[in-house]
């Protein structure tokens, strides 16, 4: 008689963690550890324009110091905690970082800040580093699955996160069987709560936990190192060992992690998409235009209402990035920067623009969030002179990019904080770091 042996979940996703090896990966998640590294970076890159980077960086560097961890682009090194914390914080500024299945949220925001900073404390080579991405990655999905399902209120992403967080670390630190499942329960332990959308409602530089997410990671598997014991992670739960038992086996990046194209949250992309295509296909100029009616769901209508003050409301925004898409054709730093807020332009085109509920729209968006991202809207421009142009419903997936169309994204946005050879290099860098020996020719490069 078969005996069947049932292996608790932590114990599964401890045994992938630790024995996770680059050249045995499939070519194809080894790929998509290659693109996951080079938007996050280019995401983080890009957020040191903000004033939240500036204020992390300066916060960390100050009392998390150490110099074994870049912050980039400040000139600054803290420990790994605090390196990890100030670039995470950059990672999500612009919101343009990625976002994955099941998670409903960004973890690529922590995950790259979080795995460079610990490799570069302990001198890890390109393919650790990118072993550590990936096994972020697939806990982050599994965790993040989990965690929506085990908690009534929405939590945003430094909540799962911390548990991908880390589990990448412990890869890193090299920790053993029982330290990684430390690591993991210290980690949903000590998890921030970070209300989803009561960050929604007041958008600030708290927003997601992000930074706390990677920092909470990285000290956890510092701790279970050092003997800390936490609880069981939520990766044991016993109704979940259906959604965890193919760790290692399945791997959930290859198809289910998005990018973004616009530095918005992206409840408002099915509007924009419906607004500037309508616009283009009906030559409608931007003077002409008397009324903008958006029909969409209840979360895209709840984004920031006035005009912005701060970036973050600016991102939490539907009108406003639906303005600026329609005069620049971009949604992007120039857009939700501060210095674009008294442009009198974006300002009298906000004006013009309504938010409506769809219940139809509204269906459509709750039955697609558990294993899609696609989102809907529908938009009706009125001109001047009485006519009315209708888009219907509207569809806009989750963005995928191929490799040459990262690229354009990464040169487009560190284009903004880097000089054109700089650029290239740290292109060229990190589209090859499985062949450093030492993952600090990247991050010194970038100080």
């Amino acid at each position: 008689m078969r005996m069947t042996v049932i292996v608790n979940g932590n114990d599964l996703v401890a045994g992938f963690i630790q024995s996770l090896a680059w050249d045995d990966l499939p070519s194809e998640v080894q790929q998509r550890a290659r693109l996951c590294l080079l938007d996050g970076l280019g995401a983080t890159l890009a957020g040191t324009l903000t004033p939240v980077s500036k204020i992390a960086a300066d916060y960390a560097s100050t009392f998390w110091h150490g110099d074994c961890a870049t912050i980039f682009l400040h000139g600054r090194k803290a420990n790994a905690a605090g390196a990890a914390f100030a670039n995470a914080c950059a990672g999500n500024a612009l919101d343009i970082d990625d976002d994955a299945i099941f998670t409903r949220g960004h973890p690529g925001a922590q995950l790259i800040p979080a795995t460079l900073a610990v490799a570069e404390e302990v001198g890890a080579s390109g393919k650790a580093l990118l072993e550590a991405l990936v096994i972020g990655y697939e806990v982050a999905i599994r965790t993040g699955r989990c965690w929506h399902d085990h908690h009534e209120i929405y939590q945003a992403c430094g909540s799962w996160g911390s548990v991908a967080c880390a589990a990448a670390a412990a890869h890193l630190m090299g920790l053993d069987h029982e330290q990684i499942k430390h690591a993991l329960g210290i980690a949903d332990y000590h998890a921030p709560n970070a209300p989803m959308m009561r960050d929604i409602a007041a958008p600030s530089m708290s927003k997601h936990a992000i930074g706390w997410g990677a920092m909470n990671g990285v000290v956890s598997a510092q701790l279970a190192r050092r003997g800390f014991t936490g609880i069981p992670s939520i990766l044991g739960f016993d109704e979940y060992r259906d959604w965890i038992t193919d760790i290692g086996q399945h791997y959930w990046m290859t198809d289910w992690v998005f990018y973004k194209d616009w530095c918005s949250c992206a409840w408002g992309h099915a509007a924009c998409q419906a607004a500037w295509q309508l616009a283009k296909d009906n030559c409608i100029p931007i003077e002409k235009i008397k009324h903008i009616k958006v029909r969409t769901f209840e979360e895209a209508i709840l984004l920031h209402q006035d005009y912005p003050t701060t970036t973050e409301q600016a991102q939490f925004s539907l009108k406003w990035p639906l303005a600026c898409l329609l005069l620049d054709g971009e949604i992007g730093p120039n857009q939700i920067l501060e210095s674009r807020f008294d442009d009198s332009q974006v300002r009298d085109l906000f004006d013009r623009i309504e938010l409506v509920l769809d219940p139809q729209i509204e269906q459509m968006y709750n039955e697609t969030q558990e294993m899609d991202l696609r989102m809907h809207s529908a938009v009706e421009i009125t001109t001047a002179d009485g006519q009315t142009f209708d888009s219907g419903i509207v569809e806009r997936g989750a963005d995928r990019f191929d490799q040459a169309a990262l690229e354009r994204k990464f040169r487009r946005l560190t284009g903004f904080v880097l000089d054109s050879a700089r650029v290239e290099k740290t292109l060229e860098m990190a589209g090859q770091v499985e062949r450093l020996e030492n993952v600090r020719e990247l991050t010194y490069f970038l100080e």
